[in-house]
């Protein structure tokens, strides 16, 4: 029989790799899926892998059909997947007063929540129809508070949270798990230009590793590291007037122009 099969999408860098990484020492098969198909094809090669371990696909999870296409390409070439992992994601600071970054709003919409969708749907039915296989939505501690200059991000990851939730619900008694992954602060490239304290900071292999644990004991609801998990809560509980004073003068996500200056 050949090993299970985990499908990754945001593969070619930080959490995605590591994860990729992670399943296949475990002796898993990948599937990994980013807009850059031959930068993912590079990295297998570099890593020694031929056809039967691991395979890229190209798809921007934004672009609904292409992702889909990727999904079914999968399961024919491939197989079905025993764990489907929505991993790509973005994260740009935004000004609702500025007209243009209610377009960045509309990107990490498309990207960190119908990207996730359309990610799973392939694979639904299928894995209904089987009576198995995990899917695991990558979320982020930031779903749970709403911070100054984070809106578009902190939305998008609420709703991530609250779409797999009831994901699951929808899921239960098929066989299919769903399982939702709230990572704290990973270095990653996407961490990295961050101008704030970021407490609990891990690396990605560390979280690839708890991550791996996770989804395969099957859990539902996973904060990675679990104090994030603590903070997190402790900052729901605090009553807005209190919040709002705490978060006055942290520094603020940077936006769109801010990163395209920097590269």
């Amino acid at each position: 029989m050949n090993p299970p099969l985990a499908y990754i999408t945001g593969a070619s860098s930080g959490i995605g790799e590591a994860l990729a990484l992670r399943y296949l020492r475990a002796g898993w098969r990948v599937a990994l899926v980013a807009r850059r198909g031959e930068q993912l094809q590079a990295w297998i090669d570099a890593q020694g892998l031929d056809a039967s371990r691991a395979r890229a696909y190209a798809a921007d999870v934004r672009d609904v059909a292409a992702i889909v296409r990727a999904g079914a390409e999968c399961i024919a070439q491939f197989g079905l997947p025993d764990v489907v992992i929505a991993n790509a994601g973005i994260s740009v600071g935004m000004d609702t007063a500025d007209l243009e970054d209610l377009e960045v709003l509309r990107t990490t919409f498309e990207t960190n929540n119908v990207g996730m969708a359309a990610t799973f749907h392939p694979f639904l039915e299928p894995m209904r129809r089987r009576g198995s296989g995990r899917l695991v939505g990558i979320a982020s501690v930031a779903g749970i508070r709403g911070l100054p200059g984070h809106g578009a991000y902190c939305a998008s990851k609420a709703a991530a949270i609250a779409y797999c939730e009831s994901l699951r619900g929808e899921c239960r008694g098929s066989g299919v798990q769903v399982v939702t992954i709230l990572p704290g602060y990973i270095d990653t490239p996407l961490t990295r230009g961050n101008r704030y304290p970021m407490p609990f900071l891990m690396t990605a292999q560390a979280f690839a590793d708890r991550a791996f644990a996770a989804i395969e004991a099957g859990a539902s609801y996973r904060v990675i590291p679990w104090q994030m998990g603590v903070v997190a809560k402790l900052l729901r509980l605090l009553p807005n007037a209190w919040f709002d004073r705490a978060f006055a003068g942290r520094g603020r996500k940077r936006r769109r122009h801010e990163q395209a200056r920097e590269r």
